[in-house]
């Protein structure tokens, strides 16, 4: 059973003791929360990695990709309001949470495989999906924020690095399509999440024990926003969300786009989505470190503005041979992941202790709610525009996000 530390009634000089061992412990504990977020979110883009066979074998059509992603999307935020209005996260033990919510979502994922299925079954699916990685994603920041006082950025800078490469790695399972089914691919995936909420239940203690009695409080929660500088990285992670989770979901389909265009250049669509999403887990580290140095809000800033500038090169992009279009895609995965650790660890240095779970859980539903418009945007636009021209719509988001951190930063100091 995991050990659970609570320092309410411990001296201070006790307290200076357990201290220490923790700071000890997590150094050792880093490294298993960033595998198990891995093994979990491999969950996210399962259902993108294998749509064309989900097409070809149930009859979508191919509007589905932009349908598929938002319906993991809506069920993430219907999760993350769940669990953000019943304070989950602050309520209950942190690894039990992540636990039960990695070994249903990956039920959802499996039975994807069991049965013939429509497009209204598939969606409902990757609902559930979506909805119990609430549990997993805004819930592994809870507890590494709860074991990383000091040096958060570099620790959230793994963990948001792990969410990455665990989105990209079903496209990578895909890129084996001559040895390994599409169903395979989701089986694997349900195992991998299973496995990493096993991995936290054994292995993270709980800092302090959860209260589970007494009424609701929302009143600490309702004021967060009255805080500047948690109001200026809230801002400047919502329009990051505008951009992120539109590029990832529209990488096959820019690299496709591409090879339409080039016809005497063809790529290997999930071999390179893979890579392209995957290298942002090394920006996270990257920014984790720098931000050390520099600040959060900083780094953050800086990060928003190259992502900006991607966004509004992209129609040239796609006039490059391959290896510069390839090489410019791979800088703009980089660019465009590389805040949000910083963002989320703006936000938990900016809230009281007691509600840091459910203010992460807060802002991350909000923040999801609005890739949803920006992914139902491109993907209309994809039928409407010529495609090349369709991801500046993308800036807004960095834009606004830019916007509000300056305007903030006139006031007062980010992080």
């Amino acid at each position: 059973m995991p050990r659970k530390f609570n320092f309410k009634f411990a001296s201070p000089r006790n307290k200076k003791q357990i201290l220490h061992r923790m700071n000890k412990l997590a150094k050792g504990i880093l490294p298993i929360i960033v595998i198990a977020q891995f093994l979990c979110t491999s969950l996210w883009f399962a259902g993108n990695a294998i749509l064309p066979d989900l097409i070809k074998d149930f009859g979508l059509v191919g509007s589905s990709l932009g349908h598929i992603t938002s319906a993991v999307q809506f069920g993430f935020i219907a999760g993350t309001l769940a669990y953000a209005l019943l304070m989950i996260a602050d309520r209950f033990s942190s690894s039990t949470v992540f636990f039960i919510s990695a070994v249903i979502g990956g039920l959802t994922n499996f039975l994807i495989t069991r049965g013939n299925h429509n497009i209204n079954s598939i969606l409902a699916l990757r609902f559930l999906t979506g909805f119990f990685l609430a549990g997993i994603y805004p819930v592994g920041m809870k507890i590494a924020s709860d074991h990383f006082e000091k040096g958060l950025g570099k620790a959230l800078g793994f963990l948001v690095g792990a969410l990455v490469v665990g989105t990209a790695f079903p496209h990578l399972l895909k890129s084996f399509t001559n040895t390994l089914s599409w169903r395979m691919v989701l089986i694997f995936t349900a195992g991998l999440s299973i496995a990493g909420g096993i991995l936290m239940k054994l292995a993270v203690p709980d800092i302090v024990l959860p209260k589970k009695s007494g009424p609701i409080n929302f009143k600490p929660v309702a004021g967060i926003f009255k805080n500047g500088q948690f109001r200026s990285a809230a801002f400047g992670y919502f329009g990051h969300m505008w951009e992120l989770y539109a590029f990832w979901a529209f990488v096959p389909a820019m690299l496709t786009s591409y090879t339409n265009l080039h016809a005497e250049n063809e790529l290997r669509i999930s071999f390179w989505a893979f890579w392209i999403i995957a290298f942002g887990g090394l920006a996270c580290v990257l920014s984790g470190y720098l931000s050390q140095k520099f600040g959060a809000g900083k780094t953050a800033f800086t990060a928003l503005l190259l992502s900006g500038c991607c966004c509004l090169a992209s129609p040239l992009a796609f006039q490059l041979p391959p290896v510069p279009f390839i090489t410019f895609l791979i800088t703009w995965g980089l660019a465009v992941i590389a805040d949000s650790p910083l963002f989320s660890t703006l936000v938990a240095q900016n809230v009281p202790a007691q509600i840091k779970g459910t203010a992460l859980t807060s802002v991350t539903c909000i923040g999801f709610s609005i890739t949803i418009i920006s992914i139902e945007l491109i993907n209309y636009l994809s039928k409407h525009m010529n495609t090349q021209f369709i991801y500046l719509f993308l800036a807004i988001g960095p834009a606004t996000g830019l916007f509000y951190m300056w305007r903030s930063a006139k006031k007062e100091t980010l992080a």
